[in-house]
């Protein structure tokens, strides 16, 4: 069984209200409950980001236009994949990408 790095990109606006972002967190919440164990980190909204180059530049802002991640684990990439297919920021419009890790050390 190996871990999969789930990489949020775009999506909807933040909730408009506490009650949207309950509706949301509750969503979120149910979607990483039916995973169950297959939940290794359930990750966190990424915000402000730089990109540094081959060359040591730094700029303001990644181009990658991550907004989140998660880690879970399966026994292969297709069923990580369909996991990742419940995942509840789909719905804001923003999409999932899939990433099988391995150790390396």
């Amino acid at each position: 069984m190996a871990n999969y790095l789930l990489v949020y990109t775009g999506g909807g606006a933040p909730p408009a209200s506490e009650a949207e972002g309950q509706k949301v967190m509750n969503a979120w919440m149910s979607w990483f409950g039916g995973m169950g164990e297959a939940v290794v980190d359930g990750g966190n909204p990424i915000s402000i980001s730089k990109a540094i180059s081959s060359n040591g530049k730094v700029t303001d802002g990644a181009p990658s236009g991550l907004t989140g991640y998660s880690v879970i684990k399966a026994d292969n990439i297709e069923a990580a994949t369909a996991l990742a297919k419940g995942c509840p920021h789909l719905a804001s419009g923003g999409g999932v990408e899939v990433y099988e890790t391995f150790n390396a050390m």
